[in-house]
């Protein structure tokens, strides 16, 4: 028979795996009452049980406004690098009203 080690107030230790293997409905048992279970391999702790805590906080959307700051420039690529890494400029197509009259015809 396999006796669970109480480690501290809310927590456990179990020695080898095996144990936990056999016990774990007593082990899952013992976590969802606030026990904390530690269980080792070769006399070293390998993994923790522990309740699960589905209590995260709410994301309010605008929580950096005003923190981060997008440079003009952030979609431009240094014209260094460019050529670095064989980029061609695409031809502008900002085109003046004249410009575009002439496209047409």
């Amino acid at each position: 028979m396999t006796v669970l080690i109480p480690a501290g107030a809310n927590c456990m230790i179990i020695d080898t795996i095996t144990q936990a293997k056999a016990q774990l409905s007593a082990l899952v048992s013992a976590v969802e009452q606030g026990e904390e279970v530690i269980i080792k391999k070769a006399g070293k702790p390998v993994a923790v049980l522990k309740k699960y805590d589905n209590s995260r906080k709410e994301r309010k959307p605008g929580a950096f406004a005003d923190k981060i700051i997008i440079r003009e420039d952030f979609d431009s690529f240094p014209s260094d690098l460019e050529e670095v890494f064989g980029i061609v400029a695409e031809p502008s197509t900002d085109y003046t009203p004249e410009e575009k009259d002439r496209e047409k015809s």
